[in-house]
């Protein structure tokens, strides 16, 4: 995830022209989709986002630095925002970077690596944030990264796990991942032939009274005008990897993470809050589960009754902990 060499590019953009966030800041002009940003604003500071290019592990990255239009007399702490399984930064992930800029900090979506190279950035006060499954990468990212010193999650989740044991919607978690790895062994004999890789919904394509609860919003944020991008494929996955995603545990050692701080906020009527509270039950101290009520998984990607409660936690949050430079955990 962290980079070995960075090339930043000179796109930048204002967020706000009068007060108002800028939807064709994050949506091209030929694309027919509204600009959920327009969520709401959080802070008093007019802010900025500059469009960069980054390597890492030899991919190419594109990010989104989000940083506050005022003069600083000393580098600033940053934070990295992690997007969900399925995500782009344009989504949930962008909401929170601009948000939490506008309250003085520089917000990259998203690499902690490429934060720390740089001069206006104090590279002991580093933050990460994720959402979703972006919540466990974060924490996963975070045990063995040291500019991490404070981490945060909405809404997180194990993907890893939720290919092994389901989501706890009904299905047998051993019959649903036999199906998956069935699956993926016979699309590893067929794509040989075909040359290229399949790509398949994350989310239901259909959503019936026969889908479960906890899957139905999924296709409203992801693929409908509500939150949905152009060049995120609308949250595909290739099925024939599911048995090396299912290899990988977010949470296996996150005892690590100590003395660092960790809060993990989640809504009280989501199917996944059971990951932040098993995790915040292992993690040494300082750790914090923060619960909002009557919010689901996806409410906390961009509702804002629901978004302005975690952003005024989480603001609380990193403004405690990245005011100097954090105690540093063991490595996992």
């Amino acid at each position: 995830m962290f980079g070995d060499q960075n090339r930043p590019a000179e796109n930048i953009h204002p967020n706000k022209q009068d007060g108002q966030p800028l939807g064709e800041n994050y949506f091209p002009n030929d694309t027919d989709i509204p600009d959920f940003h327009a969520a709401g604003g959080g802070g008093e500071i007019d802010t900025v986002r500059t469009d960069i290019t980054l390597l890492s592990n030899g991919l190419t990255l594109a990010g989104h630095l989000h940083t506050p239009v005022v003069p600083a007399d000393s580098p600033t702490p940053a934070i990295v925002v992690v997007h969900p399984w399925g995500g782009v930064k344009e989504q949930a992930a962008g909401l929170y970077a601009q948000r939490l800029a506008e309250h003085g900090c520089a917000v990259l979506a998203f690499d902690a690596a490429y934060l720390s190279t740089r001069q206006d950035v104090d590279p002991d006060r580093i933050g990460a944030l994720g959402i979703s499954t972006g919540g466990g990468n974060a924490v996963y990212a975070a045990m063995s990264d040291q500019h991490i010193g404070a981490t945060g999650t909405v809404s997180a989740a194990d993907v890893g796990s939720l290919l092994r044991d389901g989501l706890s919607d009904g299905r047998d978690p051993s019959v649903f991942f036999s199906e998956l790895v069935a699956r993926a062994g016979q699309l590893r004999t067929e794509e040989p032939l075909d040359e290229q890789a399949l790509l398949e919904h994350i989310v239901p394509e259909v959503v019936d009274e026969t889908t479960p609860r906890q899957l139905r919003q999924g296709p409203e944020y992801y693929r409908t005008a509500h939150g949905a991008q152009a060049w995120s494929g609308n949250a595909r996955v290739v099925p024939r990897s599911v048995e090396q995603i299912a290899q990988y545990d977010s949470f296996a050692g996150v005892e690590s993470l100590a003395p660092r701080p960790l809060l993990m906020i989640a809504g009280s009527e989501t199917a996944t809050g059971y990951f932040s509270r098993t995790a915040v039950e292992r993690a040494g101290k300082p750790k914090e589960l923060f619960w909002i009520d009557d919010a689901s998984h996806f409410d906390l990607y961009d509702k804002d009754e629901y978004v302005s409660l975690a952003l005024a936690k989480l603001t609380s949050f990193f403004g405690e902990h990245l005011k100097q430079a954090p105690a540093k955990g063991r490595a996992a």
